[in-house]
Formats: structure tokens, sequence, C-alpha cells
């Protein structure tokens, strides 16, 4: 089991959305995707945010997300940025 929960990453994640806009996620299928995303990318060789030794791929993605090293984006704000 990983830790911290997924109640605990929706929450950090949700952390700097302020009152009355939509949080960035609200559910364990978005972290889940995020996450694995990210897994993906340092098994492709992108550089771990936090220290990595030992550590799997998904749990260093995890902890990453619960530091807020890395930041959640909806796929209309990816097209912004493409564009």
């Amino acid at each position: 089991m990983l830790h911290p929960s997924y109640a605990d990453l929706i929450n950090v994640v949700n952390s700097g959305v302020e009152e009355g806009e939509d949080p960035v996620v609200n559910s364990r299928y978005s972290i889940v995707m995020a996450t694995s995303k990210r897994a993906r990318q340092i098994i492709a060789g992108d550089e771990a945010l936090v220290d990595d030794k030992g550590k799997k791929a998904l749990s260093v993605a995890v902890e990453e997300l619960n530091q807020g090293k890395v930041k959640i984006t909806s796929e209309d704000e990816e097209d912004e940025e493409c564009n």
C-alpha cells in the first residue's frame, strides 16, 4: 500500500485552488492517471525531483506529487501551452 492515501493526495493537489473554483482533481482515477504518467516519464529517463534511491518509479511519482514537485494540469491547459 502506498502512503499517502488517495484522499491526502487529492487534498495536496487541490490545496492551491481558490474558493469557488473547480478542484484540479476530484477522483482517485485522476490521481492514478497523473502518477502513472509521471512514473512512465521517470522510467523513460526524466530526472526524479525527489530522492529516488532504491525506490520504484511509481513510489517516486507519488512522493513528487505529495511534495508538490509536480503539478497536474487539465488537458485543456496542455493544449493551450502547445499552441
